[in-house]
C-alpha cells in the first residue's frame, strides 16, 4: 500500500505516468515534448515531466489570454507508397 501510495506522489514522471495524468495520449505527448510545446526534459533517451510543472503549465494555458495565443496545426499526412 505504502509503494502505490509513493508511486502516485511521484514528482517525476515518465511519458506513460505523465499522459494518464493529462487524460492524453502517449504519442501526443511524445509530439508534444518534441515540438517544446509542454515543459519536458531528457533523461538520457527518454522524456521526463515534473508534476508540479505540469500543474503550472495547464494552469497557464486554461487561461483565456493563453488560448487565444494558442495555433493549432493540422496534422500532416505522410506520403503513402505506391503500390507495385
Amino acid at each position: 500500500m505504502a509503494g502505490a501510495v509513493q508511486q502516485m506522489m511521484r514528482e517525476v514522471l515518465d511519458i506513460r505516468q505523465a499522459a494518464d495524468y493529462l487524460g492524453i495520449s502517449g504519442d501526443t505527448l511524445y509530439r508534444y515534448a518534441s515540438e517544446g510545446f509542454i515543459p519536458a526534459f531528457k533523461l538520457g533517451n527518454r522524456w521526463r515531466f515534473k508534476r508540479s510543472l505540469l500543474d503550472a503549465w495547464m494552469v497557464k494555458m486554461s487561461s483565456p489570454k493563453a488560448t487565444a495565443n494558442v495555433t493549432v496545426m493540422p496534422r500532416q499526412k505522410k506520403p503513402v507508397a505506391r503500390a507495385r
